[in-house]
């Protein structure tokens, strides 16, 4: 039986489905078989980041609504055989998810996978509470500023109200992972800094992914960022992953900026 993890943050923009792209991409390069689930209804963006954009035929609708089977919609990732991908409807909104057939759904898929990793709508309606209500886990994904927190707050406030496994005695798994960090900024007091993020949504860091300009570019060309070595952001998800996976990995400190005074002397000796 797999694990299931639900990936949310509490509002748009923080780069949670470029997280569940890279996380599901980085666990299949750990060789487990893992599927990666589009739970935006109406507004899919995970095809597009994984590349799979044109390979999509049936989508998690249709198969709650047995119109398709699983088989006939699960999509092969070309870059990693144990990665597949299952797409949101386009033509559907939130309002189709019930919970008999979402359950229905993810018991199938925890079958056939390690790892299923949903990607839920940002905000906390409708399709963010059926995106968690049967998940393992959930990893939420925050950018370092004040308003992308107190809004993650809000949807970890949700989910221990609305998970089935909160609802049967049992705890519900939460992580965070902290994204977009620029040391500089940090340093200066613009950002805010990872402990104090920790402090006040009291859950375990899971880790730190440094902003890098290569990940939209990525984004763009349908690769996920974990495939570039030389990124800065594809490291930091690589370890993620691996944590995920069982590995224990050292938190790597990429807020503390020491290249300051360096970038100073090399500009006046340039």
């Amino acid at each position: 039986m797999g694990i299931v993890i639900a990936v949310i943050s509490g509002k748009g923009g923080v780069g949670k489905t470029t997280a569940t792209a890279n996380l599901g991409l980085g666990i299949a390069q750990n060789g487990k078989k893992c599927v990666v689930v589009d739970f935006d209804i109406g507004q899919r963006n995970l095809d597009m980041i994984l590349g799979l954009e044109n390979r999509v035929v049936y989508d998690l609708v249709q198969v709650m609504d047995e119109e398709a089977s699983i088989k006939q919609a699960l999509i092969k990732s070309k870059v990693n055989a144990n990665l597949h991908f299952l797409a949101a409807s386009q033509s559907k909104d939130k309002t189709v998810l019930r919970s008999n057939k979402v359950e229905k759904l993810i018991a199938q898929l925890k079958q056939d996978f390690d790892f299923v990793i949903l990607d839920s709508p940002a905000g906390i309606e409708s399709g963010f509470e059926h995106t968690i209500e049967f998940a393992d886990a959930a990893i939420v994904i925050v950018n370092p500023e004040v308003s992308s927190i107190r809004d993650a707050d809000r949807a970890i406030g949700i989910l221990d109200s609305k998970s089935q496994k909160v609802k049967e005695g049992k705890e519900v798994a939460k992580y965070v992972i902290i994204n977009r960090i620029v040391a500089e900024m940090v340093q200066r007091g613009e950002m805010l800094k990872s402990e104090d993020i920790l402090e006040i949504l009291n859950i375990k860091l899971l880790g730190k992914v440094p902003e890098d300009r290569g990940v939209i570019d990525a984004s763009n060309q349908g690769k996920p960022v974990i495939l570039d070595k030389n990124s800065i952001a594809g490291q930091a998800y690589s370890r993620i992953a691996g944590r995920l996976c069982g590995q224990k990995i050292d938190m790597k400190d990429i807020e503390s900026s020491d290249t300051g005074l360096f970038k100073k002397l090399a500009g006046i000796f340039h």
